[in-house]
């Protein structure tokens, strides 16, 4: 059976689309700047459309007359940004997200921070608890009056 002329725009169309949107479109393709790796991520959106009418064969020649279109829209959204120490960050181009994106993007920064503290706060307060510990041995031991 022949192809049918829409059918043929319809692939010609979705071929061009899968060219245009490709895995690499949404994760963008590794900068370095410097021990940094930098990862642009975006945002596809796309539509599509066709229509058309076949009048039948009224002379030899098909009469047939139709059109396909699509529309592509790549809008960067963010960064990836992977030290050298392997950490992770996400650097958001736009804050139209909502309270949760927001505490769930901070979650990374939130935990290196709380551990680097916690590990500090120790460690300062068992230096004051031997002091304190001192003062009271100290303070107990009897006089040479």
């Amino acid at each position: 059976m022949a192809e049918r002329p829409m059918e043929g725009m319809m692939n010609v169309t979705l071929e061009k689309v899968k060219e245009l949107v490709g895995s690499n479109t949404i994760i963008g393709d590794p900068i370095q700047a410097g021990e940094t790796t930098i990862l642009p991520v975006s945002k596809v959106t796309f539509g599509f459309a066709g229509g058309g009418s076949d009048f039948g064969a009224r002379t030899t020649k098909e009469l047939f007359g139709g059109g396909t279109g699509a529309g592509v829209s790549v809008t960067p959204v963010a960064f990836l940004v992977i030290g050298k120490d392997g950490n992770v960050r996400t650097i958001q181009l736009a804050d139209s997200s909502s309270s949760i994106d927001r505490i769930l993007n901070m979650l990374p920064e939130f935990a290196d921070w709380l551990s680097a503290n916690i590990g500090r706060k120790s460690a300062e307060k068992a230096a004051e608890d031997a002091e304190v510990a001192q003062a009271i041995r100290q303070a107990q031991a009897p006089s040479a009056e």
